[in-house]
């Protein structure tokens, strides 16, 4: 453990102009106290660390000293790869290789270019959880991650959508996917790829046995494909609809894009007075109301009448609402 402190310490100070000890102690996570421990044992083994008095004092190395310990490791440099996901790098249990990773390639860059990562963060940051809505880290996503990086394959326990009774199943982890917050497992399991929520796995064990990785799968596609499979599964009814241009315009932004742009490419052509006529796969009549209602007065229900009934109705407690000025 200290030994791998003091080697993080040499590269901060190599990829730093000088840093306090208080700087130290918190990228550390030690005391000040531990900080000037280690800079003594340092200078003793040969590690030209000096302290330096006064307001623009701290710790420094000797001018053009360079380290060999730059290496990265399987671990780091596979987490380097991420280290635009930092959200996502702590709930996979990452975030000491990826800050390690991102010391290595800093302390290896020329002085003029160790700003280049701090740079970068202070102008681009991804996050990738959905709006209003709180992120909830998987109790196994570690575990599983593990397993993923390590090509092994685990035995899992996994509680399926709506049912109380849990399936168990042996899967080669393939990959994992963080989508609007939630993080999916895409596996093999009995020569079939296939989706699974983190959230629903109740017992994962990781085996030492690896899996033969197929060279030909492609994550990415992979998950656009059964994307598009789900979001075409869900919806199971239509509904027709008259839009206004600004009802046409904000349609994709209302309900799945997909099907949006697929069924206003379906349309034919506007009315005399504009409106364009569409028919549109929506998950169910419930679903399309809460969606639909947002576009107001820019969309006109015309089938089914069960669904043109609740929007009349929605008007019409609408216009008892707005009917009286205050």
């Amino acid at each position: 453990m200290r030994a791998a402190r003091l080697i993080r310490m040499v590269l901060l100070l190599q990829s730093r102009t000088a840093m306090t000890a208080a700087e130290l102690a918190h990228e550390l996570q030690v005391s000040e106290r531990t900080v000037t421990r280690d800079a003594q044992a340092l200078s003793e083994a040969g590690i030209p660390v000096y302290a330096e008095r006064g307001r623009a004092g701290g710790y420094r190395l000797v001018g053009g000293y360079r380290t060999g310990l730059t290496g990265l490791a399987r671990d780091e440099a596979e987490a380097l790869f991420l280290s635009g996901l930092p959200s996502a790098l702590r709930e996979m249990g990452l975030a000491d290789a990826g800050s390690a990773a991102r010391l290595k390639v800093s302390a290896a860059l020329l002085p003029s270019l160790r700003d280049a990562s701090a740079g970068a963060a202070r102008r681009f940051h991804l996050d990738a959880p959905g709006w209003y809505q709180e992120p909830v880290t998987p109790e196994l996503l570690p575990v599983v991650a593990e397993a993923v990086w390590d090509d092994r394959t685990v035995r899992a326990r996994y509680r399926r959508a709506g049912r109380d009774a849990e399936v168990e199943r042996e899967l080669a982890p393939y990959g994992l996917v963080l989508k609007a917050g939630v993080w999916y497992l895409c596996a093999r399991a009995e020569d079939d790829f296939r989706v699974y929520r983190i959230d629903r796995f109740t017992h994962v064990t990781v085996s030492d046995s690896r899996f033969v990785r197929d060279e030909g799968f492609d994550l990415p596609a992979f998950w656009d494909e059964r994307a598009a499979q789900f979001a075409r599964s869900i919806l199971r009814t239509e509904v027709t609809l008259r839009l206004s241009e600004a009802g046409v315009r904000r349609l994709p932004h209302a309900v799945d894009r997909v099907a949006a742009q697929d069924a206003l490419e379906g349309a034919g052509p506007p009315a005399a007075d504009g409106r364009v006529t569409v028919t549109l796969p929506v998950e169910s009549l419930d679903v399309a109301f809460g969606q639909l209602l947002a576009l107001g007065p820019e969309l006109e229900v015309l089938e089914p009448a069960a669904l043109r009934t609740r929007f009349a109705a929605a008007a019409e407690r609408l216009h008892l609402l707005y009917r009286d000025p205050l």
